[in-house]
């Protein structure tokens, strides 16, 4: 089933608000008209009912007033045959010493007869002769306490069905109207308040992935729909960024990829051109093997990107002891540094074991060491130290121990909050050429390097350091960086000791 439009839903609550508000005001209006119709006839028959009763009470000369009928038009109105008065004596007949008043009727209740004889007057609603009810009041004639008549004064309810009937049919012409008025009224409102939505929605269908640069108008109100419009414009901007980040991603990946496929290709082409020995073929063979191992691996790293951007990157949950790691790295270190001349060691190395994916962080150590490795040119040093943090400062203050940079040292932290509780803390220093300023904000970028002027075979693809990141926050930690150009670069990695997320 299809869903109402906005406009529609609201013009719907906005009409069915009104027409219950109407309706309890036309029913509050009914009850307050009939009360005060029932509370008007019933003074009015006790008005004309004290009167008579004073008039016909001795000394009076004559039994009823020569002015009754005046009298009765003062109370009644000019059109008073539908009212009626009649004298009755204290056992509810008519008292043949009255004259009475022509409609009249003998019948009484046997409580208002009673009510009277205890000096109470009693109001009853009687079918009367006509079609519409008589309200009859039973007033006692009282002499020196003793009851001498009963009066009862009477009025047709018909004006009263009259005045009711007329008041439910304005009501039953006038609600339905102001409905309809209100409904067109409400729809043309909603209408004219959704009209930005509707031009919203139609910039926002022109918008396609070309053309993410454009942005909605009316984002410098400043009311729900401009709230809106920032909020549309805020997210087109972040998918700006996303798909040009897909776009240089792919063209680098593509690039990089395209190098080595290039190199086998004409590896294989030369090697066809002409006949070899079986031991050139194997030297043939072996730096094949070696450019399809360098695929490999960057393969595995783009994969292992891909899924940590997806969220669905899976870590072993297992004790791994750091100190061991930290060693490993520094021997993998001492291998790669030894053809360059540079020195490898551990400065300071604590027992810690935490709970991760010990593969994974032994890639985001070998990244470490071999990066500072490839940066530190001959006689210099790399140097790797393992330390326990607590998460709280020396004094008690409540605030983590964070590492100061030195006077003009660059420095590149993670803005996320410092890791709570007990962590541990691996640094990797080397004293190689540093890290310009520049270029310190895109170290972490995939495909980056630092030195464009670096070959391919000892830069790498440039996804060492971002893939070490990745692997550090997938455990819960952060790494910062501290640099100073042609003195060398600090990295300090932390981990949480207590198991990450």
């Amino acid at each position: 089933m299809r869903r109402l439009s906005i406009r529609a839903r609201l013009t719907i609550w906005y009409t069915g608000i009104l027409g219950c508000t109407l309706l309890i005001l036309g029913l509050l209006g009914y009850g307050l008209l009939m009360h005060s119709l029932w509370q008007d006839l019933d003074a009015t028959l006790e008005g004309v009912a004290k009167v008579m009763a004073r008039s016909a009470q001795p000394p009076t000369p004559t039994p009823v007033p020569p002015n009754v009928e005046e009298l009765l038009r003062h109370f009644f109105g000019p059109g008073f045959a539908d009212r009626f008065f009649q004298f009755l004596d204290p056992r509810g007949e008519l008292d043949p010493r009255w004259p009475q008043f022509p409609g009249g009727a003998s019948h009484i209740s046997p409580k208002a007869l009673r009510n009277a004889a205890e000096g109470f007057a009693t109001f009853e609603t009687v079918q009367g002769p006509g079609s519409s009810p008589t309200r009859v009041l039973t007033f006692p004639v009282m002499v020196r306490g003793r009851l001498v008549n009963v009066l009862q004064v009477g009025i047709s309810l018909e004006s009263l069905h009259r005045a009711r009937r007329s008041f439910l049919w304005t009501l039953a012409a006038v609600v339905p109207l102001a409905l309809i008025l209100a409904a067109s009224g409400g729809y043309l409102l909603a209408r004219r308040a959704l009209r930005p939505v509707d031009r919203m929605t139609t910039a926002a269908r022109r918008i396609e992935a070309e053309h993410l640069t454009e942005r909605l108008a009316g984002a410098d109100a400043d009311d729900e729909l401009g709230r809106l419009a920032r909020t549309l414009n805020e997210m087109l901007a972040r998918l700006e960024a996303a798909f040009a980040e897909v776009r240089r991603f792919s063209a680098d990946a593509s690039h990089e990829l395209r190098t080595p496929l290039t190199v086998l290709r004409g590896e294989i082409e030369v090697a066809l051109r002409h006949s070899r020995s079986s031991e050139e073929y194997r030297q043939l063979l072996e730096r094949l093997l070696e450019s399809v191992e360098s695929m490999a691996r960057m393969v595995d790293d783009l994969l292992l990107l891909s899924r940590a951007d997806a969220g669905a990157l899976r870590l072993a949950r297992e004790p791994v002891e750091l100190d061991r790691l930290v060693e490993e790295a520094a021997k993998e270190g001492e291998v790669l540094a030894r053809p360059r001349q540079v020195r490898v060691r551990i400065q300071a190395l604590e027992p810690l074991v935490l709970t991760g994916d010990g593969p994974r962080l032994t890639q985001l150590l070998r990244n470490l060491v071999d990066n500072a490795v490839k940066y530190t040119p001959a006689g210099g040093e790399v140097s790797l130290a393992l330390r326990a943090g607590s998460g709280v400062g020396d004094r008690g203050s409540g605030k983590s121990e964070e590492p100061q940079a030195p006077p003009g040292a660059l420095s590149l932290a993670d803005p996320r909050p410092p890791t709570p509780g007990p962590y541990a803390e691996i640094a990797v220093r080397d004293t190689g050429i540093g890290i310009p300023a520049e270029a310190l904000p895109h170290i972490f970028d995939r495909f980056y390097r630092a030195d464009p002027a670096r070959s391919r075979d000892s830069g790498g693809a440039g996804l060492g350091l971002c893939i070490a990141k990745t692997i550090a926050e997938a455990h819960g930690g952060r790494i910062d960086v501290e640099s100073r150009p042609g003195e060398g670069s600090t990295f300090s990695i932390r981990i949480p000791l207590e198991g990450g997320r």
